[in-house]
């Protein structure tokens, strides 16, 4: 039983201590290797036409967190000899977790700067920070190692009547918000106690608190059965063998200083044909790709095999979803031969968004430990934490050159319609993965009202803000060649 599978029971009185929880194999693992120059964060961001009023939205979340008592929680003191990390269940925060910073300059690029490189404490409840920042043109201004502002779209919206149309900004007066001003929501959770995922969940169930809204999740698309289950990941058809090395991303023009650096941008969800065996999903999986074996040739990298890792999330998205890290990792191959190609036609591309899909519905319906059961093994509680902490440690570095290539988390349609009331619906969010090396990129997407919102992180010992623009340009020209995949069609 992990974690996740443990009701929260708090102390019932003075006299009772808090209910404790031994830390899960994810928590455990990303507990061991913490750094200080790259913290472990998640980060959220939330774009709202109006700003919610600072004493109900405080309630609300307050509130919110007690209906999801899992989130109330913080790391136990403990003997260094101990066998287990533990959380400790707490009935209330122990800090502020809502604050809203004053308007300043540059204060959109500022609150991403912080999201990256300032984790939430592991020893105070909850491990998790909700800033609203006034999102003013102002603020948008950065210089060339800030993270970027999002792209104007320039496409058209979506028609009247869809689902997208509905999920569309509501930007409603009333109550004691300010519709007028925008604001943007930044969600700040260190990824060793949470994922993106559940805290959405929390944060759904603060807008219908504020808002008076239902925001029951929509009910997720049907997706085809794989007919053949491998019996193991290397089972997966098509691919390298799991101990060939996979390529690195090539090293652009690192910056200086440490830490991650992240670009976002808004594009279209990508068409596809009507039938087509393959999903969005699978798209944005070959677009990933397609981008860094471009980023690799332009920097004369031998072609090698790649591995992207991909999060797979089975929990439902209502109020009884499980909160904690959740996902299970699996990793999509690619070899070396498959993406040397200059040249993609539509036929090139159809042939491996067919491939692509075969490999993750397999992949998805594989049964597997959530890190695997190389790390199930290593969490065993035999030796003190203290020493499965520094064997942990030394393994990662020893296991570096077989660490996948990179990671894209993508969300998917986020299902939940975040509607704050008087301050509005959202209308666009973001989320970002941790960038540590061996990978130093990671793509995430997640698309909301009819647009894809893309986030590009990246370690900054690897890549720098100009390398990230010229990525997410590249991004964009594969991720649109996959929406033609017949012959005749002009991408």
């Amino acid at each position: 039983m992990t974690a996740l599978d443990h009701p929260a029971r708090h102390a019932d009185g003075p006299e009772r201590p808090p209910e404790r929880v031994p830390f899960p194999v994810v928590d455990e693992v990303a507990r061991h290797c913490l750094q200080e120059e790259e913290p472990e964060t998640v980060h959220i961001e939330v774009h709202l036409p109006g700003t919610p009023d600072p004493a109900r939205l405080k309630a609300a979340f307050t509130e919110a967190l007690r209906r999801h008592p899992r989130i109330l929680m913080r790391e136990a003191r403990g003997p260094w000899y101990r066998r287990r990390y533990e959380w400790e269940l707490t009935a209330e925060p122990d800090v502020e977790v809502v604050t809203f910073p004053p308007p300043e300059r540059d204060a959109l690029k500022k609150a991403r700067t912080r999201s990256l490189s300032e984790a939430p404490s592991l020893s105070a409840s909850p491990p998790i920070r909700l800033e609203v920042i006034a999102a003013d043109a102002s603020s948008a201004a950065g210089g060339d190692a800030a993270p970027e502002e999002p792209e104007a779209s320039t496409a058209p919206g979506p028609e009247a009547g869809t689902p997208e149309a509905d999920a569309a900004p509501s930007g409603n007066g009333g109550g004691n918000g300010s519709p007028q001003s925008a604001s943007v929501l930044f969600l700040t959770i260190n990824h060793t106690a949470l994922d993106g995922p559940a805290c959405l969940r929390v944060l759904a169930t603060a807008a219908e608190l504020y808002g008076g809204q239902d925001n029951s999740p929509a009910a997720p698309p049907l997706r085809p059965v794989s007919s053949a289950v491998p019996e193991k990941a290397d089972d997966v058809g098509g691919g390298p063998s799991g101990w060939a090395p996979p390529a690195r991303v090539s090293r652009g023009k690192p910056e200086p200083s440490p830490g991650n650096g992240m670009l976002v941008a808004e594009l279209p969800v990508p068409r596809r044909p009507k039938g087509a065996p393959f999903t969005v999903n699978d798209q944005l999986m070959v677009a990933t790709a397609l981008m860094i074996a471009h980023w690799n040739r332009e920097h004369g990298a031998r072609p090698k095999p790649f591995r992207i890792t991909m999060p797979v999330d089975d929990r439902t998205r209502d109020m009884d979803m499980p909160i904690g890290n959740g996902t299970r990792l699996v990793e999509v191959p690619f070899s070396a031969a498959e993406l040397t190609s200059e040249e993609w036609g539509p036929a090139d591309i159809g042939a491996l968004l067919r491939r692509t899909a075969d490999r993750t519905r397999a992949l998805k319906a594989l049964s597997r430990p959530q890190l695997g059961r190389g790390a199930a093994l290593l969490t065993s509680p035999v030796l003190p934490v203290t020493l499965r902490a520094a064997v942990t440690r030394g393994l990662r570095r020893a296991a570096a050159p077989w660490t996948s290539t990179t990671l894209l988390s993508n969300i998917g349609r986020v299902p939940y319609s975040l509607d704050f009331g008087d301050a509005g619906r959202a209308h666009a969010v973001w989320f970002s993965a941790p960038a540590r090396l061996p990978r130093g990129l990671t793509v995430t997407t997640a698309s909301t009202a009819g647009r894809l919102h893309v986030a590009l992180r990246w370690s900054k010992s690897l890549l720098s803000s100009g390398d990230g623009a010229h990525l997410r340009d590249l991004f964009e020209h594969y991720l649109h060649a996959t929406e033609h995949t017949e012959e005749g069609e002009t991408p």
